[in-house]
Formats: structure tokens, C-alpha cells, sequence
């Protein structure tokens, strides 16, 4: 999910301030794939011989989110797949938010995954950013042997609560009076008063402000009522057995280190915390987080390889 938020003062981010982050140099080429409400764009790298990454957003966030990694995934052996959601900047979206549930969008995340399936070889590693993580867990669980492992990347177990889903409260009065550009005016008002806001480039606020102007607003207000209802589903995941990986910025304020720390224990997964990051480790600390997901790719190749021997 990306709303205002900003640094703590004891948790400085690790990327400077002209550092272009959803903009970063990717080399990745637009396409599309066919979703159940509609074409899905992605930025996809190529085919590579370690396998392939599929990258999907969170709330309000599109495929540039995971920009910074999409290069170093390429060059170290995998194929990079960062998809938007339906609804979700360049990918279309239908007008009724009842079509924007978590069980219809991960429906559409099992569609690219099957596509991927048929187009690359070898491992196929799911990850999921916020929002995105309800999601992919959701296609997981739907479709356990399409999927080599799941990475829950600043994800919960069930729904949002706290500060940002009481933010969620005022955005159906807002798309209601005004639409999308209203709640953009007021995210952009709010971020004005965070002390703790870091300062933008201009190209890069100026790409996000594209960004979420391209919003559908069904999907914004389907989106955010799928987030603040989701049921926890931890022990569901758990028992398809497929390899999980909790991480999280150091300092994340959607769902809380605490919260992601238990669902990891519960689940039996690896757990990660990624210093010098908040709610988006992709572009606040790309290198830790590439570090975090190599090694855990790694685990379960080896994993596999054990037990194929």
C-alpha cells in the first residue's frame, strides 16, 4: 500500500533523496498478459535460466514499485515478472468494486502464473507487497502446485488496522464527492504536514502523482474494502506447504513487525526483517532486500534438490 508515510528519526531510509526509485534504470519491456476483467501490463525482463519472479503490487502501487530489483533479478539468472493489478495504473479495471475481492484479483495472478508456466521452465517464486500479499496468498491457496514459494513482503495475516485503515475510512466519502483526483488532493495535503515525509525528486513525484490519477475508482474503493475484511488465512497457507518467506522494513507502519514476526512463527516460515526500510523495502533498501530474497530462493532450490535426490 502506498500511502503518505515517512521515515522515523531513528530509522533513516538508505536510499538519498535524488535517488529516482520507482524510475530506477530496469530494462524490463511492457506487456500484457489476459486477465478474467481485462488486460494486465507488466514489466517483464526476459526469459533467464534460474526461473522466474513474479512481482505483484500493493495498494495504490503499480509494477514500477519493484523497479530497483528488476535489473539485478535479470542479471543474477531470473526471469522478473512486476505486474499491475486490474484497476491498477496502466492495467484497466472493471467499474464495479465488487469485482476488485482478493479471491477475483488472485484469480487474475493465476492467469499470469499459468502463462508463465508455459513460457519459462523451472522454478516459479511469488511475491506480494501489502495489499499484493493478501493476493498471492489468496492464488496460493487456490493453486498450491503452480507455485514454488510465496514471499509475503510488508504483508499481515488477515486485515489492515491501525492508522492507515482508519485513512481507508475517509477514502469512500472522497471518491464519492470528487474521485480519485480528490483523494489525491488530500493524500497530497496530508503528506504536506508529515514531519517525517522525505523529500521527493521531482520526476519521481511527479510519476506517482500520474500514477494514481490512472487509479480505477471502483478499484480503489474494492481494493480498500477487500484489505480492511480479509480473515486470517494463516493456517490455511500453512498446510498447502509451500515454501513461505515473511519480510519486512525494520519500521513498517501498515502491519506491525509484531504482527508479521507471529504470522511467520505460525506459519513456519522464514523470517526477515530489513533494516533501513519502512513499508516498501523494494525501493527504501533494494540491495538488503535482494540479499534476503537470493538467499531464500536459494533455500528452496537446495531444498528441492535434497529431496529429488
Amino acid at each position: 500500500m502506498v500511502l503518505p508515510g515517512g521515515t522515523s528519526d531513528v530509522v533513516p531510509l538508505s536510499i538519498a533523496p535524488t535517488h529516482l526509485r520507482q524510475l530506477a534504470d530496469h530494462d524490463a519491456a511492457h506487456r500484457r498478459f489476459t486477465g478474467s476483467a481485462g488486460p494486465l501490463v507488466a514489466l517483464d525482463t526476459g526469459p533467464a535460466d534460474g526461473g522466474t519472479v513474479l512481482l505483484v503490487a500493493g495498494y495504490t502501487g503499480s509494477k514500477e514499485d519493484f523497479a530497483p530489483l528488476l535489473r539485478p533479478l535479470y542479471s543474477s539468472g531470473y526471469r522478473a515478472v512486476a505486474l499491475d493489478q486490474r484497476g491498477q495504473y496502466e492495467s484497466p479495471g472493471p467499474d464495479d468494486p465488487a469485482e476488485y475481492t482478493v479471491a477475483e484479483l488472485a484469480a487474475d495472478v493465476v492467469a499470469v502464473a499459468r502463462a508463465l508456466r508455459q513460457e519459462s521452465p523451472g522454478p516459479l517464486h511469488l511475491l506480494g507487497h501489502s495489499f499484493g500479499g493478501l493476493v498471492t496468498r489468496a492464488a496460493v491457496l487456490a493453486e498450491p502446485a503452480l507455485f514454488t514459494s510465496l514471499t509475503l513482503l510488508g504483508s499481515g495475516p488477515s486485515r489492515l488496522v491501525g492508522p492507515r485503515a482508519a485513512q481507508l475510512e475517509h477514502l469512500g466519502p472522497l471518491l464519492e464527492a470528487g474521485g480519485v483526483s480528490a483523494v489525491h488532493e488530500a493524500m497530497e495535503q496530508l503528506a504536506m504536514t508529515d514531519p517525517k515525509a522525505q523529500p521527493v525528486p521531482a520526476p519521481t513525484r511527479a510519476f506517482l502523482s500520474q500514477r494514481f490519477l490512472a487509479n480505477s475508482a471502483a478499484g480503489l474503493r474494492g481494493m480498500a474494502d477487500a484489505m480492511t475484511t480479509e480473515p486470517d488465512r494463516v493456517a490455511e497457507l500453512a498446510a498447502t506447504g509451500v515454501p513461505v518467506l515473511v519480510a519486512h522494513g525494520v519500521a513498517d507502519d501498515a502491519w506491525t513487525p509484531d504482527t508479521q514476526a507471529d504470522m511467520a512463527a505460525r506459519l513456519g516460515a522464514r523470517h526477515e526483517v530489513i533494516p533501513e526500510s519502512i513499508h516498501s523495502p523494494a525501493i527504501e533498501n533494494p540491495q538488503r532486500t535482494l540479499e534476503v530474497l537470493f538467499d531464500f530462493w536459494g533455500s528452496v532450490s537446495a531444498a528441492d534438490s535434497s529431496v529429488a535426490s
